[in-house]
């Protein structure tokens, strides 16, 4: 620790924390530019000046470690000249254009002109412009607004890994630029838009749409993936208008991806507004009682073994608890929550379908494995956690599966599961990384499990866990962990949203429709399966978009997406949290539990809650641990262990990850022009215009 004073006040601060640091520490307020928590230090804009005492000029107080006996001041005269004259310098060449920037009411530059500026300027020559840059269709520059404090090129090369953004030239010539001019290919670009501290760069599609004092901001969960990353939603009347990261240090940190950020087109654009029913073999509007009664009509006519229920993705735990509850009603036994064919949650635990470590854990690790996965395209912030370890630590990292780029140096072992044998019987010299490191991690994707040998693959990787001392061998360290891609999966696992005794799974009930042995199929938001091979069977769909699942149905019931509900998602770590609704459904489209709730009626099983709260009080008296809201419980490591003994025949096939398009994952991403054109630049085609182009 290191003692120092303040404007008076002593402190005591840890070692390594610079001035800026210490100053904040003590509750004194320091403006900055250049300088971000988060980022390298780069000590170029001068707007952190404060005094010492014994220095002969003032000191940058973010390059300046904090030593023992420093005595700073931070609101003398001559610190105020001297942030008034580099505030004078910044305003030197910066743009008068505050009534038409995008980052008007949100700008620092204004903020601290404002604070720590002078009221006059002494400069009457002609201000410098400075063209444009093109670097994709996210991210809006007008650079001659740029001040040069780098955030920008420090976040594309330090966090998203791709060394696509620097300056040239020097002095008055100096200019941020992508060298060549071509889009970005990060998949977390858009940071780059909250961290500019001017209008230099801004949202591309969002460009003269609203300003921030229009908004109405709502607090919610993204579930583009199963980080469950923080976000805020701001809407204008109806409408979702854009979505922004908030800060939670244990989940995303500050960061989200660019489809969490930009998705918000597709929220708008091929909704499902009113209910539809299947006549003549062609899909035609109707009202909600027409379509209970269809569905009431082929319910009735059937038995519970001939019915099924699969849901998807993005459901929150309270229509997948109120559906799971009316399935047991009706007697029904094929229900499933893995539309991807995965076998979790038959065996080990919980411990053997969450991320154990927590996310926050992986930069405790000092080895990883990962098992067919790509978590750039899977879990863009978590592969960020990654990378950052990975560049303060250098740690060793093996891959078995697709060799993709993920930003940070690995070793490709190998494609499959005869790698993972190797590994698992000691027989592969990565092997003895994993057994020499204190703290090895395991993660397996859903390119691993998803497939029909799945348990035989987790089985396999808790055996080889168990053996390098990734699972129990250090009681204050769990690194299996297991990677999902959908947001809605742990809940559907938590609650037991699984095949009940003689039920089929997801895979059985697309078989047992084909072979005409299902006459009744519920797909709650259901669309990342073969739907087109559901044979005859009577198909209900209750979802938010004209997808798959959509032009398959016989029934289609217009649900809710997550920013225009109140839910519950527990994401890949196992940690619940709450969205809140941000907007309202348009047209008749209603929230989902109250579909299902209505439906219930209709078909003689009335569900004992007519409100959310209720709902959820029988669900928190079931499963307890959606109620301890941004928690997370210690694994069961015993019941993991057991896994090890699981059956199954081991195939020598390739892991395939799970993810093919990052950017068209799901209904909402398929829905949105914006992805689409992000989708054309990573696969090589060119993308249209957003309309704020130019």
């Amino acid at each position: 620790m290191v003692k120092l004073t303040v404007d008076g006040t002593e402190i005591e601060v840890a070692d390594g924390m610079s001035v800026l640091q210490a100053c904040e520490a003590a509750g004194a307020e320091i403006p900055r530019f250049c300088y971000h928590e988060r980022l390298s230090i780069a000590g170029n804009c001068r707007m952190c000046l404060v005094e010492m005492e014994r220095s002969p000029k003032p000191i940058a107080s973010c390059a300046m470690p904090a030593g023992e006996g420093m005595v700073i001041s931070t609101n003398t005269p001559l610190v105020k000249k001297a942030r008034e004259g580099v505030m004078e310098f910044l305003l030197i060449n910066h743009p008068l254009d505050c009534p038409i920037c995008d980052q008007g009411g949100e700008c620092d530059l204004q903020d601290q002109a404002m604070a720590f500026g002078v009221d006059n300027s002494r400069y009457e020559e002609n201000k410098r412009a400075v063209e444009d840059k093109y670097i994709g269709p996210l991210v809006k520059t007008i650079m001659t607004r740029c001040i040069h404090c780098t955030r920008c090129v420090r976040f594309v090369t330090e966090v998203g890994g791709v060394e696509e953004l620097g300056a040239t030239g020097r002095g008055e010539d100096m200019e941020i630029t992508t060298y060549l001019e071509q889009a970005m290919t990060s998949e977390m670009s858009g940071n780059v838009i909250d961290l500019c501290p001017v209008g230099a760069l801004t949202s591309k599609p969002y460009a003269f749409t609203a300003r921030p004092w229009e908004l109405k901001k709502t607090e919610s969960i993204d579930v583009m993936d199963a980080v469950g990353s923080n976000i805020r939603v701001d809407t204008r009347g109806r409408e979702v208008m854009r979505v922004m990261p908030r800060l939670h240090d244990e989940v995303n940190e500050e960061w989200i991806s660019d489809k969490s950020r930009f998705i918000w087109d597709g929220l708008r654009t091929q909704r499902l507004d009113r209910p539809y029913v299947r006549k003549d073999g062609k899909l035609a509007a109707a009202t909600w009682q027409e379509a209970f009664d269809t569905i009431a009509e082929k319910v009735s006519a059937t038995s519970a073994d001939r019915m099924a229920a699969i849901a998807g993705d993005q459901c929150a735990a309270e229509e997948m608890f109120a559906l799971k509850d009316l399935m047991d009603r009706l007697g029904v036994a094929s229900i499933d929550c893995r539309q991807d064919g995965s076998g979790l949650g038959a065996i080990g635990g919980r411990a053997a379908y969450v991320f154990n470590s927590t996310i926050a854990g992986i930069e405790q690790a000092d080895a990883i494995l990962l098992i067919g996965s790509n978590p750039r395209h899977e879990a863009a912030v978590l592969n960020a956690r990654i990378r950052k370890h990975w560049r303060a630590t250098g740690l060793p990292i093996g891959v078995i599966g697709e060799a993709s780029d993920l930003n940070y140096d690995f070793a490709h072992l190998g494609a499959g599961p005869d790698t993972l044998k190797e590994l698992a019987a000691g027989n592969h010299g990565f092997s003895g990384v994993l057994e020499r490191a204190e703290r090895p991690m395991i993660i397996l994707g859903m390119g691993a499990l998803a497939r029909y040998d799945g348990n035989a693959v987790l089985s396999l990787a808790v055996e080889l866990g168990s053996r390098v001392g990734a699972i129990g061998n250090n009681q204050e360290w769990a690194g299996f962990n297991i990677l999902h891609a959908a947001a809605s999966r742990v809940a559907g696992l938590d609650m037991c949203f699984l095949p009940r005794e003689g039920g089929r799974d997801t895979v059985g009930i697309v078989e047992a429709a084909g072979a005409g042995e299902l006459d009744v199929l519920f797909l709650l938001g259901a669309d990342e399966f073969a739907a087109d091979k559901l044979g005859s069977a009577f198909v209900v769909y209750q979802g938010t978009h004209g997808d798959r699942g959509a032009h398959r149905a016989d029934v289609i019931l217009p649900g809710a997406t997550y920013t225009e509900k109140s839910g519950t998602f527990v994401n890949t770590e196992g940690r619940a949290q709450m969205a809140h609704r941000a907007a309202f459904p348009p047209g008749d489209a209603r929230e989902d539990w109250a579909i299902v709730r209505a439906l219930s009626d209709v078909l003689g099983q009335k569900l004992p809650y007519d409100s959310l709260n209720a709902l959820r009080a029988l669900m928190y008296e079931e499963c307890p641990q959606f109620a301890s809201l941004d928690e997370i419980s210690a694994p069961n490591i015993s019941e993991l262990l057991d896994a090890a003994k699981g059956d199954g025949v081991l195939t020598s096939e390739p892991f395939k990850n799970a993810v093919s398009d990052f950017y068209l994952t799901n209904p909402i991403a398929r829905a949105s022009k914006i992805m689409a054109e992000c989708s054309a630049l990573a696969h090589g085609g060119e993308a249209a215009g957003t309309g704020t182009d130019g």
